[in-house]
């Protein structure tokens, strides 16, 4: 995973409270329509998982250093081709059954998995994992209490650098088919398995050329597809104590830009009114103080309808009027949700295209005045900010003709918005209730971040992505071993990961 940031809810104070309380009555919202929208009443079940050697096989995938480096020539092809061998020796029944193919450009690294229906006249479900981890920088190694690239099983945990981002996710899903395929089950739909190779420095290698493949090939649209995002973790949302499972339904775009001044170098000793690096810098500055305006994206909207109800009741009326707001139009009240979510940097995300400079490059000695300044400004695109609105509004802001601007990325719109209304969200929320109770928060929810899976739901035939990664933790600690040191999962959870995927190959027979 790139990035995953969970939007916070930030408590209005006790003069904002008033303030709400004491709006005209066409500012109010009927907070009787405000109801709960958890599912309640699903039986759990226990799925029976041959565990230890399922945990043998994980910790085994953690010792192929499939790392995704920024710089893209610096590519270990084989611990790629080590890592697929591995897989056909640890998934035979998958590997006779499902056709495997290697998808990428320049590198063929990519696995897609088709698993044929039997009725191929229902629309396919997709599930999208990757193979690739961040590197472990060599100032963290002494942090990690156990090698980050052994698989080690210690103290009820595996261990290692992917476990949790992601090839828990990988190996559910294979052990789950491999189940399936050994107890004679073909689904109704076929099932397409998408295992990228390059999600950590943005999928343009791998899931995005299988986007294209799939849609070349004439998929006109994915029932269901699922993605990597946040795992199930207590209190992972302020105000919630209990348990939480967010869904992911939409992600913002990516863009980055590459700002550019050249010109006459020199001797510092003879510096010129203006150099390039301060020209560029008073750019960026600019830049910094032009952000995007506020707006709620429907993403949002549906996060409060679901969460909102489950929040601190003297909020009620601000969530509501989010929830039951319109698009295009800003009341009172979504005015002053945005104040208090815009004081808080992660929440402030949510709420308009970002920019973030996140590169700057000039000079090589103290001395020598360079005849040329680059900076590499990332921004999260809401809809409609296209990449030629945002090169026209860096344009606007800076003002200066000197300065070049270039786009450096594999960008990606805004993506469809999943709906949290239909039947694919309920059979995931079900399969989320069967594998871990009823006592935990269900809801969807905006992310700002990004996966792979923007690569299909941007597009028209996968309008419906949802985005979780489908283990439990223990607590938010254990959520930062995420590209942190000392990753690692709790065995007997992996176990329910794998039951989670079975049950919901079973579950989409009903969509």
């Amino acid at each position: 995973m790139q990035i995953l940031v969970i939007t916070l809810i930030i408590g209005c104070n006790k003069n904002q409270t008033e303030e709400v309380n004491n709006k005209e009555p066409s500012e109010t919202i009927n907070l009787e329509d405000f109801t709960s929208m958890q599912m309640t009443g699903v039986d759990q079940i226990s799925i029976d998982v041959d565990l230890d050697r399922a945990v043998d096989r994980l910790s085994r995938a953690i010792q192929f250093k499939t790392i995704s480096n920024q710089d893209r020539s610096d590519f270990d092809t084989k611990a790629f081709e080590d890592y697929h061998k591995f897989l056909e020796q640890a998934y035979p029944n998958v590997h006779k059954t499902l056709k495997k193919e290697l998808h990428g450009d320049p590198r063929p690294y990519s696995l897609l998995y088709t698993w044929e229906g039997k009725d191929p006249s229902l629309e396919p479900a997709l599930f999208y994992a990757h193979q690739d981890v961040v590197p472990v920088p060599d100032d963290s190694r002494d942090e990690w209490k156990v090698d980050p690239f052994a698989g080690t099983i210690k103290d009820g945990y595996i261990w290692g650098r992917g476990v949790l981002d992601d090839k828990n996710q990988i190996h559910a899903i294979l052990e789950a088919a491999e189940m399936k395929i050994k107890e004679g089950w073909q689904p109704s739909r076929t099932i397409y398995f998408v295992f990228g190779q390059d999600e950590e420095v943005g999928g343009a290698e791998g899931a995005k050329k299988i986007a294209d493949v799939l849609e070349g090939r004439g998929i006109k649209r994915f029932a269901y597809v699922m993605d990597e995002s946040a795992p199930l973790v207590p209190g992972i949302f302020p105000g919630i104590k209990e348990n939480t499972a967010l869904i992911g339904i939409a992600q913002k775009g990516f863009l980055s830009l590459e700002l550019a001044i050249h010109g006459v170098g020199g001797h510092s000793s003879q510096p010129p009114e203006e150099s390039n690096i301060g020209i560029l810098a008073k750019a960026i500055t600019k830049l910094e103080a032009a952000q995007f305006p506020y707006r709620i994206h429907p993403a949002v909207r549906s996060q409060y309808r679901y969460m909102g109800p489950e929040l601190d009741k003297e909020n009620q009326p601000l969530y509501a009027a989010v929830a039951f707001g319109k698009d295009g139009e800003m009341t009172e009240l979504e005015k002053q949700f945005i104040d208090v979510m815009s004081e808080n940097q992660l929440t402030r995300a949510m709420l308009h295209t970002t920019i973030a400079v996140s590169m700057f490059n000039a000079g090589v000695k103290d001395n020598v005045l360079p005849p040329a300044a680059t900076a590499v400004v990332n921004f999260r695109p809401m809809p409609g900010d296209t990449p030629e609105v945002i090169i026209q509004h860096v344009k606007d802001a800076i003002q200066d003709d000197r300065i070049t601007i270039k786009d450096i990325s594999a960008s990606t719109p805004a993506t469809n918005i999943a709906d949290p209304n239909s039947e694919a969200y309920k059979i995931l929320e079900k399969t989320i209730r069967q594998i871990w109770g009823n006592d935990l928060i269900v809801a969807p929810f905006f992310v700002i971040g990004g996966s792979d899976s923007k690569h299909f739901q941007a597009r028209d035939f996968a309008p419906d992505v949802f985005t979780i990664t489908g283990i439990q933790l223990e607590n938010t600690k254990e959520f930062e071993g995420f590209h942190g040191v000392n990753e690692r999962i709790l065995v007997e959870e992996y176990g329910k990961s794998i039951g989670f995927f079975y049950q919901i190959f079973n579950n989409l027979e009903d969509i």
